[in-house]
């Protein structure tokens, strides 16, 4: 099934007042950054947002209900992450058989409290701050953005927090936050994240071994870091904690594939949102608790992780469409999430739909805590450049193609009068 929009997705439009009559303030553009990234599987699954549960011919058993979906999550011995159609199909031929997308079990829980350490509050600030127990700071990616809009430069957000991303990558892998080190992780992060389709079941041999070659590359310093045992680097810390090579450089593929994506998808669309909503002003403003909603509201809205999948291990049903063992069952957390409507602060939360996007039990997100500060961080560096009069507005943008998660390839921000 292919969508056409009314604008080519990867068009620029300025300013952001363009709007699909009929629908929430943000949804026109919000469209066209998913489907500019997944033109066939996108309109497939969002055809199915008014049937709880469906069949769909190559893609899967879809559920669209946020209490299906994290009953289907919870239901550990129904549903697995490993099996035909699940991420290990993904995952595995790429990473090996030892990382947290592709188990389950002890050994999946034996791991993930092993790698807990790595995302205590101390190495999340460590991390992405790019500071060693030297205690000097690398990075200066995000003081640069506040510098920049102060002095009434255009930024593209876009642009920021994707170096943002690279130099969280760059302390993942042991590489110092270069530009040129920056730059070549993220090119390839998304070359490899940018194979996954949704109504395919796995990546060919080829996109395997191309995958394969590029994370070797990309992870090559870990190994290196690694092995010489280094506790000021992650891939040191990690043996520190007991993890053999195989699993560590497992681990950090995994979240370099799966991690800094989502934030550098969600903060640009983020502002978009609040751009087209008034809301700019209120999420930079210095309220703590209606910024946190404002970030809740928006993962709700934009969905970083889109669908989740699982494979049955044995017969059951999910409410009334039977599944067999073998089967493909796609959560379509972006009609879950979305069935509340548009952006909306202050509507209380649907306890089903509470951060489903990052999913729920033993397989909930590890890395939260580093996106969550990752996402705090940017928008501590916009409110800084934020007068009495003046916000970040919305200026041009262009949704990305080709790409796993749903972003803008380029969105930019100014300083001007807030019209709030």
């Amino acid at each position: 099934m292919t969508a056409h929009l009314t604008h080519a997705a990867g068009t620029s439009v300025p300013g952001a007042t363009t709007r699909r009559r009929g629908g929430p303030p943000e949804a026109h553009w919000e469209e066209r950054v998913q489907r500019a990234a997944h033109p066939l599987a996108y309109p497939a699954i969002r055809s199915a947002r008014h049937r709880p549960v469906v069949r769909v011919p190559r893609i899967g058993v879809i559920v669209s209900d946020a209490a299906l979906a994290r009953e289907v999550l919870l239901d550990l011995d129904h549903f697995s992450k490993v099996g035909p159609g699940a991420p290990s199909d993904l995952w595995t031929p790429v990473l090996g058989p030892s990382v947290l997308l592709n188990m389950e079990g002890a050994e999946h829980a034996a791991l993930r409290r092993t790698l807990g350490p790595l995302f205590s509050p101390r190495a999340v600030r460590q991390l992405l701050s790019g500071t060693g127990d030297d205690g000097e700071n690398r990075s200066g990616v995000l003081p640069d953005l506040t510098r920049r809009l102060a002095a009434g430069e255009g930024v593209d957000l876009a642009a920021v927090v994707t170096a943002q991303a690279g130099a969280v990558i760059c302390g993942m892998v042991g590489l110092p936050p270069t530009d040129d080190a920056v730059r070549s992780a993220m090119v390839a992060a998304r070359t490899i994240t940018g194979m996954v389709r949704l109504h395919r079941h796995g990546l060919t041999r080829a996109q395997v071994a191309r995958a394969r070659a590029v994370l070797d590359r990309l992870t090559a310093p870990a190994r290196a870091a690694y092995r010489a045992g280094d506790p000021a680097t992650v891939p040191g810390r990690m043996r520190d904690l007991g993890l053999s090579e195989r699993e560590a450089m497992g681990a950090v593929g995994a979240f370099v594939l799966t991690g800094t994506e989502t934030v550098q998808s969600f903060v640009p669309r983020l502002l978009a949102i609040a751009h087209d909503t008034g809301w700019t002003g209120r999420l930079l403003g210095g309220d703590a608790e209606l910024r946190r909603r404002a970030v809740e509201e928006g993962l709700r809205v934009t969905v970083p992780t889109p669908a989740m999948l699982r494979s049955v291990r044995a017969a059951t049903s999910v409410a009334d469409v039977p599944v067999a063992a073998g089967d493909r069952v796609v959560i379509a957390t972006v009609n879950c999430c979305r069935a509340a409507g548009g952006f909306d602060p202050g509507r209380p939360v649907d306890p089903a739909v509470r951060h489903l996007w990052f999913g729920a039990g033993p397989h909930f997100c590890l890395g939260m805590p580093l996106a969550t500060a990752q996402v705090d961080a940017v928008l501590d560096a916009l409110a800084a450049a934020v007068t009495d009069d003046r916000v970040p507005v919305v200026g041009r943008r262009r949704a990305e193609r080709g790409v796993l998660v749903p972003a803008y390839r380029s969105l930019e921000l100014r300083l001007a009068k807030d019209a709030a």
